[in-house]
Parts: structure tokens; sequence; C-alpha cells
């Protein structure tokens, strides 16, 4: 379970960072040659307050650079973003990265801000929507936020996620991104929002399930014992 503590830091932080979006590539290949992960979130995914190539993301490109070479990460994240702003972004991404595989993270500051979730869903759905309909398939991560604005806000916010996991028929899904460290203050950052370098790797552990079976990662898979 969330303390309200933990919670009312994260509402407190999570808008603040850095308006420009960072990009990890993991191969030199050309767009068009090479299979292309799409990552697309907030600022828990762009690296906020840690040093460039210390994000869950960089992570992920360096370990896909190991077991499956061909493929290239971008980090299209933004500090900040809101549903609404990644829904307008969005397409024009599709259409330049041509992407195989999008992780979407949104959603944590359309309710810290106590947006409405009628209208995060459909932020969402048309995001997942968009993804599907340029030959993308989708892994859906979820945040939760805190009690605020009432349980009834805060219960019907994380539900969302898994709703449109499942309605949308998404590729993977994770349902709360901070889920290992949540508990742990010393796993974030002075501003007690964001994870610390040292915790990155636990998000991409919470992740890396959800992806795996969609990225043939053979060498992980004989060193580690898993499939």
């Amino acid at each position: 379970m969330i303390t309200v503590g933990f919670l009312n830091r994260l509402s407190n932080s999570l808008a603040l960072a850095n308006p420009d979006p960072a990009t990890t590539t993991s191969a030199s290949a050309p767009r068009n040659e090479a299979p292309t992960l799409l990552v697309f979130g907030d600022s828990l995914s762009a690296g906020y307050g840690l040093r460039a190539g210390n994000g869950w993301v960089d992570l992920l490109a360096e370990r896909l650079r190991a077991c499956a070479p061909q493929w290239r990460v971008v980090n299209a994240s933004v500090s900040g973003e809101t549903t609404h702003g990644g829904r307008v972004r969005l397409p024009k991404l599709l259409a330049r990265e041509r992407p195989r595989l999008v992780i979407l993270e949104l959603g944590a500051n359309d309710g810290l801000r106590g947006l409405s979730l009628t209208a995060m869903r459909e932020n969402l759905a048309a995001m997942i929507d968009a993804a599907h309909g340029a030959g993308a398939q989708v892994v859906l991560v979820g945040m939760q936020i805190p009690p605020n604005l009432g349980p009834d806000y805060s219960e019907a916010f994380a539900a969302t996620f898994a709703e449109l996991a499942a309605e949308k028929r998404v590729a993977g899904f994770v349902p709360f991104l901070l889920a290992p460290i949540a508990l742990n203050r010393d796993a974030f950052q002075a501003d007690g929002l964001h994870p610390t370098a040292e915790a990155q790797p636990l998000l991409l552990e919470t992740v890396w399930p959800a992806l795996a079976p969609l990225i043939p990662c053979q060498e992980l898979s004989r060193r580690t014992g898993s499939r």
C-alpha cells in the first residue's frame, strides 16, 4: 500500500522538470532498417535529476544492445507531460520513428493536477489507437496518485490503466512503475519524488516482464535462465 507521505511528495514534485525530451538510441542503423522501441513518458522515464545514461530507459537500451542489438531505443519522454500533451505530440513521432513497440508511461501529471479522468482515459485510448494504427504494439505503464482528491478519485485513476489495458488488448501492462520502491524513502532523490540512480535498475525490472515477450533477447535469456 502506498503511504500518504510518499504520495503527497509525489503531488508536489512530479510536474517539475526539464521540458525537453531526451533521446537514447541503442543502435546506429537507419530508421527504416532497425526495429524501433519508442518510450513515451514523463519525468520518470525522462531521467529527471540523473546523469545522462543512468535512467531506466538508458539501462533498457544497454540491455538490448547486449542481447538484441538490432533494436533502436528512442526515449521521447518529456518531464511534466500530461496525456493531452502526449496525444498532441505522438502522431508526429509515430510517423518519424515508425516504432515497432511503444512503451506508454503517461497519466501521473493528469491525476496530480486533478484533471478529468474521462479526458485522461480518452487521451490514453487515442494514443494506444494511434500506435496500433501505425503498426506498433503497446506496453502500457500504470501509475498511482495521492489520495488528496479523495479515495474514489485515486482508485478510479489507478483502475483506468488496467481497464484500458484490457479494453485495448495491449501487448503488455505494468500496473505501477514505482511499485518496488514506493515505500522506500531512500530510493528517491532529495525532492522526495524522482527515483535515484540506484533505484533505476528496479524500475527496469518492473517493466521488463511485460516487454521481454515482445523482443527476442537470446543472450540475456541464456545468461539469466529466463524465458
